[in-house]
Order: structure tokens, then C-alpha cells, then sequence
């Protein structure tokens, strides 16, 4: 199995957590790894973080990797001025530049999933990346097709209905068919990609305490609700709105295979309080695969060793587990009788 590495970054944490994680030897015995780099970038890297047990090849191509072998593709070619801690152009140039290799050979098929080190947006966005973040890009990659940020750790998962989006604008850009479609997309993403039969979905308010029946917001009532009657009609099975606050408080949220959140801090504040350090970030709804750590870039600590790769390696595991149960549920799907069989299985 074939899962490339972007650097993010190169003046972040990034090369240093996807370098940390590919020198355990055991990562050669569940995949092929493919980093987009360049060859300079990774040995400089290897030298100031002491990684003697790395050892790498140069690849041409992802259609010529060694597969016994952690395989960088030198698709950044110009010489490069590493600043770790720093914020500048050549952060954002190598990023972009990885990031467009690697979805390149993702779509052409030519690597099975994808981990993407973390990047800085508004690095990139100041040298022309049209997007907010991650999750947008690779939904436009995928012609559009209707993305979702989903967070993981172990059993809990933590969609968001709206993404990296202002908070004042948050409320007009919810309907209840959009609702419904972030609805379907987990739904169909916890059949497929993670091997749940009857997937519980759990869908949070808007306003503190869920708008109080009206009394502190309309849109509980007003949209999200009937959202959540669309797809119950639809025969999933989906219970809300809840109150945030004690949703996570209380841990109701270990009662459902997926949580979805009406905006970004709603739904990774409750998350990272749970799981900081150790979460991975799914696009879900895409026809590729695509998994990050649940972290930035640190400039705070880039180069300081002390960079942590435990986000990263799950990030990796979770990809490897994702491409083997779509393969099976897509195998399934083709044979009604070997689906029922594989159903019955996992009980």
C-alpha cells in the first residue's frame, strides 16, 4: 500500500513529526511510504534531529518506488533556506509545491491515501492558495463533491457542518439542506470507510442550550431540526439538537459513532479536550483518501526538537485502516451475498 507525505511547512513541525514517524522500521511493514520533498530538505532535517535510524531513496516517480524503502519524490528543486520558527514565503512555496505533487499522483491513483503535514493558511494564502484550508482544497480537487472535516480519536468522531469559517458568519451559511447533506456524507463515510453497520449520528445546536426552544435563536427550530426529520426520513439514524456543553460534559457523546457541530471551535474545542496530541483530522466524502494530524505548524517549537509524532502516525494508521475497509466495503457492494456475509461478521 502506497501513502505519501506532504512536508507542509518546511519552517514548522511538519517534516520533522512525517521524518520522526518513517524512521520506525515497522512503518516499512504496513506501507510504502512516498514523501514530497526533496532530497536536501530530508537530510537536512536527519542531521539536526539526530535521525541515524532513517534511511531513504530517491524516486522518480510514484510509478518507481522501492518497496521496502521510505521513497521522497524531489519535486522541489530550487535550493532552499530553512528557518525553523519563521513565517515567510519559502514556508508557504514549499508547502504549495508539495501539496500539489502529492494530490497530483492521489488522483491519478498512483498512491492509495494521503497524510498531510500541517500547513500555515495565511502563509499560503499569501502567495495565491484560493482556498481556507485543507478540507476546501481537496473537496475542489474532487470537482466540487460536498467535503467534511472529520476528527478522530479512537471511537470519537467530530464532524463540522460549517468549516474554516468566520463565527459571525456562521449562522447564514446554515440550511437545512445543506444540514442534511453533512448528514448523509457521515453517514455514508461510517458504512464505507469505517465498517459501521447502523451508524448513530448526534447533531448539536447553534445557540447555548440548543436555542432554548426558541428562546435564545431561531435556527434550532428553524433549520437544524428539520434537517434532522429529512434524514430520520431518510432512515438514518440521527438524534439532536444537544446543548454542546453538556453533550461533552457529560459524555453522551461515547453513545454515538459520529458527532456533527454546527462550526469549528464548537466541535474541536469538546474534541481536543479529549484527545489533544493524539487526534487525526479525515476528510470524508472525497473519492480519494486524505488524513492530517489534529495540529498546526508550532513554529513556537519547529527545530527544537520536541516535536511530538504520535498525531502523525495515526494519521497514518487511520489511512491504512480507511483504504483496506473501503476496499472491502466496495468489494462488498458488488456481491449482495458476500456484503450480507461481511455484516454478519462484525456482528
Amino acid at each position: 500500500m502506497k501513502i505519501g507525505f506532504t512536508l507542509g511547512d518546511v519552517n514548522g513541525i511538519g517534516p520533522e513529526v512525517v521524518l520522526k514517524a518513517l524512521e520506525d522500521k515497522r512503518m516499512l511493514g504496513i506501507c510504502t511510504p512516498v514523501i514530497y520533498g526533496s532530497n536536501r530538505i530530508i537530510s537536512f532535517y536527519k542531521k539536526m534531529f539526530n535521525l541515524e535510524g532513517l534511511s531513504y531513496t530517491t524516486a522518480q516517480s510514484a510509478d518507481q518506488l522501492n518497496a521496502k524503502a521510505v521513497n521522497v519524490i524531489n519535486c522541489i528543486q530550487h535550493e532552499v533556506m530553512i528557518l525553523p520558527g519563521q513565517e515567510n514565503e519559502t514556508g508557504a512555496q514549499v508547502a504549495l509545491t508539495s501539496l500539489e505533487a502529492a494530490t497530483a499522483d492521489l488522483l491519478s491513483g498512483k498512491i492509495d491515501a494521503l497524510v498531510t503535514a500541517p500547513i500555515n493558511k495565511h502563509n499560503l494564502q499569501s502567495i495565491g492558495f484560493a482556498y481556507p484550508g485543507h478540507t476546501e482544497y481537496f473537496a475542489a480537487q474532487a470537482g466540487n463533491q460536498e467535503g467534511l472535516m472529520l476528527l478522530m480519536q479512537g471511537d470519537l468522531r467530530v464532524g463540522l457542518i460549517t468549516g474554516h469559517v468566520p463565527v459571525k458568519d456562521v449562522a447564514q451559511q446554515l440550511s437545512s439542506a445543506g444540514i442534511l447533506k453533512k448528514i448523509e456524507v457521515v453517514h455514508h463515510a461510517l458504512k464505507q470507510d469505517f465498517a459501521s453497520t447502523s451508524p448513530k449520528i448526534a447533531v448539536l445546536g447553534l445557540n447555548p442550550h440548543a436555542g432554548d426552544g426558541g428562546a435564545l435563536g431561531a435556527e434550532e427550530t428553524q433549520i437544524i431540526i428539520p434537517a434532522i426529520k429529512m434524514a430520520q426520513d431518510k432512515r438514518i439514524l440521527v438524534t439532536g439538537p444537544f446543548s454542546a456543553d453538556g453533550f461533552f460534559g457529560s459524555g453522551q457523546y461515547q453513545f454515538f459513532d459520529a458527532v456533527l457541530a454546527m462550526y469549528h471551535d464548537q466541535g474541536l474545542v469538546g474534541f481536543k479536550s479529549l484527545s489533544f496530541g493524539n487526534g487525526v483530522n479525515y476528510t470524508a466524502g472525497l473519492p480519494f483518501i486524505r488524513t492530517s494530524p489534529d495540529h498546526g505548524t508550532a513554529y513556537d517549537i519547529a527545530g527544537k526538537n520536541q516535536a511530538n509524532p504520535e498525531s502523525l502516525l495515526q494519521a497514518t494508521f487511520t489511512a491504512i485502516d480507511i483504504v483496506r475497509s473501503r476496499r472491502e466495503y466496495l468489494e462488498a457492494s458488488k456481491n449482495p451475498l458476500k456484503r450480507t456475509e461481511v455484516a454478519s461478521e462484525r456482528g
